[in-house]
C-alpha cells in the first residue's frame, strides 16, 4: 500500500521536475550521435534513481504502477496494474513500453481531438484500462507517476521516440471465438480463471466483468488484444501461440461483458476512429453487442478535454 499523503508539489515545481528530466542525462543512461545523424539512446537503470526526495518521489511512482489498486483504491477501481499492460515496469518492448513518454507530451490526441498534457494521457489509463476514476491532476500520487515516467525519458530529446514503441501488429485474420474459447481453458485460465475473474495467480488481473478494463480501452479492440496476446502471452512462455491463435482468443475474449465507459460517443470527435473501435462514434459504426456493465461514478470517469482559461474570445 502507497503511503497516501497531501500534495505537497506546487504547479511550478512540477513544470521544473518535468523540465529538468527530460534534458538532464544521468549516469546509465546512454545517448549517442550515430553516423546518420539521429540519436541512439537507452532508458536509465533503476540503479539511476537519485537518493534524494526526487527519487522518492520516481520510486513512489513505480510502486503505484505495479500496485495501482493497493494504492489508489478510492480510484483504480479494477484488478488491473498499470503493469498488467505495461509489463516490466513499462520498459518491456511489444507490451506497451512507456520509455520516452514524457519527452512526447504535450501531444495531440486525435481520439480526443486535442492536445493533451501527460496527467490527462494518465488519466485515460486510469478511467478507461483501469475502469476507474480519474486522479487529482495536482495529487502528489499524480506526479510521483509523472516522475517516475519522466525517469524514464531522461536523456531522450523533448519530440522525439525510442525504437520499438507500441504493440507490434500481427498479420489481419479472422478470429474464431469457439477455437478462442478452447485456447482459453487450455493456455490462459491457469491464470485468469475459467470466468475470467483474474487472481488465480498473483498480479493475474480479470480479462472481463466488472473488475476487468472497459470497452474505450485500447484492449477492447480485437486487434489490439490479439496482439498483445501473441506477444506476451501466456506470461510463462510469451510468444508460443500462433497469429491465428491470438486472433481466436481476442475474438472469445471481445465477446465478454465488460465496464461501460461514460461519454465514449464522443471520442474522435474529428472522425478517424479505428476500424476495430467497439462502440459507435463520430463517423464510426460497431456492430459490437456484447453486455457492458454499469460505471461507479460514471461522471467522475471522464476525462474532459482542456478548456480555454478565459472566455469571450480574450
Amino acid at each position: 500500500m502507497i503511503d497516501m499523503q497531501p500534495h505537497r508539489l506546487t504547479h511550478l515545481a512540477a513544470g521544473r521536475l518535468v523540465a529538468l528530466l527530460a534534458l538532464v542525462c544521468l549516469a546509465g543512461c546512454a545517448r549517442s550521435q550515430t553516423d546518420d545523424g539521429s540519436v541512439a539512446w537507452s532508458p536509465p537503470p533503476d540503479s539511476a534513481i537519485p537518493m534524494d526526495s526526487l527519487g522518492a518521489a520516481i520510486r513512489r511512482g513505480q510502486a503505484i504502477m505495479r500496485n495501482t489498486p493497493d494504492s489508489l483504491p478510492e480510484f483504480a477501481l479494477s484488478s488491473l496494474n498499470c503493469t498488467s499492460c505495461h509489463l516490466a515496469d513499462a520498459r518491456q518492448v511489444g507490451a506497451a513500453p512507456l520509455l520516452g513518454v514524457v519527452a512526447r507530451f504535450p501531444k495531440f490526441l486525435d481520439r480526443v481531438g486535442a492536445v493533451i498534457p501527460v496527467e490527462d494521457r494518465i488519466n485515460y489509463c486510469m478511467t478507461r484500462s483501469l475502469a476507474g476514476l480519474r486522479l487529482p491532476t495536482h495529487s502528489r500520487e499524480m506526479q510521483d507517476m509523472v516522475a517516475y515516467l519522466a525517469f524514464l525519458s531522461r536523456g531522450l530529446p523533448v519530440g522525439s521516440a525510442p525504437d520499438s514503441l507500441g504493440i507490434p501488429a500481427i498479420p489481419a485474420m479472422e478470429g474464431d471465438s469457439a477455437r478462442g474459447h478452447a485456447v482459453y481453458a487450455t493456455t490462459c485460465a491457469a491464470c485468469h480463471g475459467l470466468d475470467g475473474e483474474g487472481g488465480v495467480v498473483p498480479r493475474a488481473p480479470a480479462l472481463w466483468g466488472a473488475r476487468s478494463f472497459s470497452i474505450g480501452a485500447s484492449m477492447a479492440r480485437i486487434e489490439v488484444a490479439a496482439a498483445f496476446v501473441r506477444h506476451n502471452m501466456p506470461l510463462s512462455q510469451p510468444g508460443s501461440l500462433t497469429d491465428q491463435q491470438a486472433w481466436d482468443v481476442a475474438a472469445y475474449l471481445n465477446r465478454q461483458p465488460r465496464p461501460d465507459m461514460p461519454a465514449k460517443e464522443q471520442d474522435w470527435p474529428l472522425g478517424g476512429a479505428p476500424a476495430g473501435v467497439p462502440y459507435n462514434t463520430v463517423g464510426h459504426e460497431s456492430t459490437d453487442s456484447r453486455l457492458l456493465l454499469p460505471r461507479v461514478s460514471p461522471e467522475r470517469a471522464v476525462v474532459p478535454p482542456p478548456e480555454p482559461a478565459r472566455q469571450g474570445g480574450r
